[in-house]
């Protein structure tokens, strides 16, 4: 993509309004645009990114079962009234009307409609378990919505939605998708730390919230230091596996690991040195909530002896437009972004420092197609700029790759190579530089 032909509305100066750095540098980056209060536009830069999370949130929701629809934005009431939670829900819910005066609502969360659909098509316990999971915008009339995408009113979620017949079923689904959640995480870049999450009125252990760590997090979090090091499950993970799965989990669960709603200093105190006192962000949810639906809405099913029993059912979250930010608080300096490479909206940036040139932008346009030809998404600065403002912009949008063109370099045969995560810089051929950035 050519700079000059696209669309990046970079902001020299810093909206008062943004009170944290992914808030600031979204902004100035060109990434969002504030419709209303807590109501944002992605626009193209970051769009891309918020598509390549989407893409990899997905493709670990495949790879654990779970199979993919689309639910509406706008539910009936009728629904929610059914499991008694439209009036209990609170102002947070946007209820509305149609032309016919029938009561509607913008979707909060959809444990009522997947709970609907299931009871319209599953009868028996032999098209169990069943893992349903969708990617749509949600509506939470916020009372103070602050902090960008992320703590907006509207915002991104997969919402997935597992049905079982009983409590040991529900636990392996459970177990699917803990396990996916710290694959999906990790492939962004991310470490993530589960953390015991409260269960609300239907107690027992099976509900965690999945935190990483960032100076500028929005809570208090307290963990073993030992987390840091554990090995997240590779791709080859065998989820239809009871035993192995729930092996993975004992491990993740077996240290002490806390927000600041459930921390315990006494039990922390123990840990001694290697005790973790830091700033958490919460990346994920997954809770399980037994038949809280089924019963009320009655999504009944025939058991293996012939007998009608309410399915089991959990529910499991990642909000991805917030998951943009939150990979900004964990990756950024004073200059800008430094996209890990997965979610990088662009692979490489190319900067012509002399724009115009008789001979930087031939080479230019040369790398622009080379690495084109290797599949690499590519940015190409090629406004007439000076390079001081092309550096500034290269870092301020955190593209991990930079390419700088100049005449000097050229005339040793060289272009300039650098790394936006480490700043390291390299002098090397062109056809180097691909290499070296296709690798």
């Amino acid at each position: 993509m050519r700079l000059s032909r696209y669309f990046l509305p970079n902001l020299r100066e810093t909206p008062k309004e943004a009170e944290i750095a992914s808030h600031r540098l979204m902004l100035r980056a060109g990434m969002i645009r504030q419709e209303a209060a807590g109501i944002y536009t992605f626009l193209p830069l970051g769009f891309r990114v918020l598509q390549k999370v989407c893409r990899i949130v997905r493709e670990e929701q495949d790879r654990s079962g779970a199979i993919e629809l689309l639910m509406p934005t706008i539910q009936p009431a009728d629904l929610w009234r059914e499991s008694g939670r439209y009036e209990a829900y609170g102002k947070e819910m946007l209820r509305i009307k149609d032309r016919h005066e029938r009561d509607m609502l913008y979707g909060p969360t959809n444990e009522e409609m997947i709970t609907a659909i299931f009871r319209s098509y599953v009868r028996s316990y032999k098209d169990l378990p069943l893992n349903l999971y969708h990617i749509q915008w949600k509506f939470r009339d916020e009372v103070r919505p602050r902090f960008g995408v992320m703590r907006g009113r509207e915002f991104l979620m997969k919402d997935a939605y597992s049905f079982d017949l009983d409590f040991e079923g529900a636990k392996h689904s459970y177990n699917r998708m803990f396990v996916a959640y710290l694959r999906t995480f990790a492939r962004m870049g991310l470490r993530s730390i589960p953390m015991v999450a409260e269960s609300g009125p239907i107690g027992g252990n099976l509900s965690h919230e999945f935190i990483i760590l960032a100076e500028t997090g929005e809570s208090e979090v307290y963990c073993d230091s030992d987390y840091l090091n554990f090995e997240v499950p590779g791709p080859d993970v065998d989820f239809d596996h009871v035993g192995r799965l729930q092996a993975i989990v004992d491990k993740w669960t077996s240290l002490y690991a806390a927000t600041s709603e459930k921390h315990d200093p006494a039990a922390f105190a123990t840990l001694g040195a290697k005790g973790l006192s830091a700033r958490g962000i919460e990346v994920g949810h997954i809770f399980y909530f037994g038949t809280k639906y089924s019963e009320p809405m009655k999504a009944i099913v025939t058991g293996p002896e012939g007998v009608d029993r309410p399915i089991h059912g959990g529910s499991y979250g990642i909000g991805p437009s917030r998951l943009v930010a939150a990979i900004i608080e964990a990756f950024h300096d004073d200059a800008g972004i430094k996209w890990p490479d997965p979610v990088a909206p662009f692979s490489a940036m190319i900067l012509n420092l002399k724009q115009g040139g008789a001979d930087t932008d031939p080479a230019c346009e040369k790398l622009y197609a080379d690495l084109a030809a290797k599949g690499i998404d590519t940015l190409y600065h090629d406004l007439d700029e000076r390079p001081g403002s092309k550096f500034a912009t290269a870092d301020l949008i955190g593209i991990p790759w930079q390419i700088l063109v100049g005449p000097r370099s050229l005339a040793e045969g060289k272009v300039e190579v650098k790394r936006r995560a480490d700043g390291q810089r390299e002098l090397m051929s062109p056809a180097d530089a691909v290499a070296r950035i296709a690798s």
